[in-house]
């Protein structure tokens, strides 16, 4: 049994609860019978490569997983196109403005129990702007993929390392 994050309706306000539906376990609400979809938060990344080198932050104090390194990231707003996400979350994280270009890897975060995220990471070239730490991050810099420091989310680790096995670092 999942730990329920959600415990009322948001239709009507009833008692929400885990029942059977089309054989999997879902919130319904005791009153109204709405049935509560779970679903994952969309995130984006964006990889900038240079001179054989990543572009990564490190994670500033007052984000989760301070001082620890990620490729730039950030959630998709609910009204907003999953590229036009990719080039604000960069810009705002390390000054930098990048055309996406195609999608690299899409990958399920589990690594923070209390939200399951689906990342999407782009590879990207960098158009404009300049390389410099903000919003979520307090430093940027570039790292061969074969030296990088310790990563915060795992699906970055993951992507590293396709990222080496498509160049022959081992």
């Amino acid at each position: 049994m999942r730990n329920q994050r959600f415990h009322f309706c948001p239709k009507c306000g009833g008692a929400l609860s885990y029942r059977q539906v089309r054989e999997r376990e879902r919130l319904v609400c005791a009153t109204c019978s709405f049935t509560m979809y779970e679903n994952p938060i969309v995130g984006v990344a964006a990889i900038v490569q240079q001179d054989g080198g990543i572009l990564l932050g490190r994670r500033a104090a007052a984000s989760s997983y301070p001082g620890l390194w990620c490729i730039p990231c950030g959630y998709v707003e609910y009204d907003e196109d999953i590229r036009d996400a990719v080039m604000r979350e960069f810009l705002e994280e390390t000054g930098l403005i990048i055309k996406p270009n195609k999608v690299y890897a899409v990958l399920s975060n589990f690594h923070n129990p209390a939200v399951h995220t689906v990342g999407v990471w782009f590879q990207a070239e960098v158009i404009g702007g300049a390389l410099c730490a903000g919003d979520d991050l307090d430093q940027v810099a570039y790292f061969p993929l074969n030296s990088v420091p310790e990563l915060a989310f795992p699906t970055d680790v993951q992507v590293i390392e396709m990222l080496k096995e498509n160049i022959g670092i081992g």
